[in-house]
């Protein structure tokens, strides 16, 4: 596929490069085929298309939940508002029952909808497609609500919140 002239690119500089690419915090959520909820933080989510509505994110093959997402029929995606950094802590980390203590309503065909968010998009799986380490999955939109809130943004890798960015706590 690629040309053996192409330059190396190293990857400490690609990944600290894109960071400086704003980007809004969302969590994906859906059933997996016992019927147990699962979700996931993500960053990687993206408009592909208005008519038909299409989504996309990406998850990566090595991710805790990839089984699940790649076998999903629907899912969910639940964009946080600023004031949600803990889901998205939650939400990115590894074992434990992420959604106890979160009430959430059941969306379309069982997807996990959060209490809050600034927007959230219920989808169907439409396409996938390999995406070097990660699996592109693209959503049609099925039903949609924006609740005019701000947004959690994360760029260079931490955390913006009004007036500059404040660290990771941890």
């Amino acid at each position: 596929m690629g040309n053996n002239d192409d330059p190396q690119i190293d990857l400490g500089e690609f990944r600290r490069a894109l960071s400086c690419f704003a980007t809004g915090v969302a969590v994906v959520t859906t059933l997996d085929q016992n019927g147990e909820r699962a979700g996931m933080t993500i960053s990687s989510f993206n408009s592909v298309s208005l008519d038909p509505p299409l989504v996309l994110w990406s998850i990566s093959e090595d991710a805790f939940s990839y089984d699940v997402f790649v076998n999903a029929e629907y899912f969910a995606v639940n964009v946080l508002t600023m004031e949600q950094q803990h889901l998205s802590e939650r939400f990115a980390t590894k074992g434990k029952d992420k959604f106890d203590g979160l009430e959430c309503s059941v969306g379309l065909h069982g997807a996990p909808i959060f209490p809050d968010y600034a927007a959230c998009f219920e989808c169907r799986t439409e396409h996938q497609h390999p995406g070097g380490d990660h699996k592109i999955i693209v959503g049609r939109v099925l039903r949609l609500e924006d609740r005019e809130t701000a947004p959690l943004i994360f760029y260079r890798g931490q955390y913006l919140k009004k007036g500059g960015y404040y660290p990771e706590e941890g």
